[in-house]
């Protein structure tokens, strides 16, 4: 057994779930709840697909369609959270993280990777979140133009393990990583 008051190795864990969420659909960290504030002060929670995680520039990535209200809330406040819960690893992550926008020529490589069968994801009319007069009212053109790529640069990491004695963690890109523990 590891020695549970590794830091390091505690972080490097919650990199290994993370970047198996990008790697396997079937990882609960494929789908974390991704948190914005909306411009009018209220929470707004949806589930995301991560589409990139990457523990060297303490980043993961999102992608979505850019007039969802998530962008909106995005461009009045630039920050987001994100929650990812491991049942097996009786594990949560909490990231907390500042998000650029990224489209047109600098999201081509990304876009190139969605399967066309999902790039009908990004185009849906009307736009995502307006009322319509039937249940299937819309459609699902695949927009180019309307893909985004949502960097999400870390800011802070809270780890939270529910075995059976709870440890957890917060690291930040302030303090380079290094962590520290808090009571659970």
């Amino acid at each position: 057994m590891s020695d549970p008051n590794d830091l390091a190795a505690f972080l490097a864990s919650a990199w290994q779930h993370l970047g198996r969420g990008v790697a396997d659909g079937r990882s609960p960290a494929r789908y974390p709840t991704f948190a914005t504030v909306s411009p009018d002060g209220l929470p707004e929670l949806r589930t995301v697909a991560l589409r990139r995680a990457s523990q060297t520039d303490g980043m993961v990535e999102v992608h979505t369609d850019i007039v969802t209200p998530k962008v909106q809330s995005l461009r009045a406040l630039p920050k987001a959270a994100l929650h990812v819960w491991l049942p097996k690893a009786d594990l949560q992550i909490r990231l907390t993280t500042t998000v650029e926008i990224l489209t047109g020529e600098t999201v081509e490589i990304a876009w190139a990777s969605v399967p066309p069968a999902s790039r009908v994801s990004y185009g849906t009319e009307p736009d995502p979140g307006t009322e319509i007069d039937d249940v299937y009212a819309y459609t699902k053109p695949p927009v180019r133009d309307r893909f985004a790529v949502l960097r999400c640069r870390i800011d802070h990491i809270d780890l939270v393990e529910l075995g059976e004695r709870h440890r957890r963690a917060e690291f930040t890109r302030e303090t380079e990583w290094l962590g520290s523990w808090l009571a659970p």
